[in-house]
């Protein structure tokens, strides 16, 4: 049971990180996409608009590294405890379960400016 519960808490991390990783690499796509494709808008609002999400796109960055660092950091917490004790505490445990509730708190933001700036592009055919 508890080999169980190790090996999922490893899969689950692994997961976290890799999905974390596909958002960076979009996010740099998308960043890059802003500043080359919508160099020409003009108006007042589009420019904020373009600002916003420059804005938006480096805080995720920012906050996309800070997740993936929590997770390295835990899964590191994870292998030492069961290198010198072979079971993982109820602390490492819990603290896992606050790491899936600030990924899923992440990834919900993450899939909401994805969605807005799609609906930018398409609405100023940058």
């Amino acid at each position: 049971m508890v080999q169980t519960d190790i090996s999922q808490l490893s899969a689950e991390t692994a997961e976290w990180r890799q999905i974390l990783r596909n958002y960076r690499e979009e996010f740099t796509d998308c960043k890059k996409l802003l500043s080359e494709n919508c160099k020409h808008t003009h108006t007042k609002d589009q420019l904020q608009e373009v600002e916003h999400f420059d804005n938006q796109f480096h805080i995720q960055l920012i906050n996309i590294h800070d997740v993936k660092k929590e997770i390295k950091q835990h899964e590191k917490t994870v292998d030492f405890e069961l290198s010198q004790n072979e079971y993982v505490s109820g602390e490492t445990f819990a603290n896992h379960e606050w790491l899936l509730d600030s990924f899923l708190r992440l990834e919900n933001r993450l899939q909401q400016l994805r969605s807005e700036f799609r609906d930018f592009i398409n609405a100023t055919n940058c």
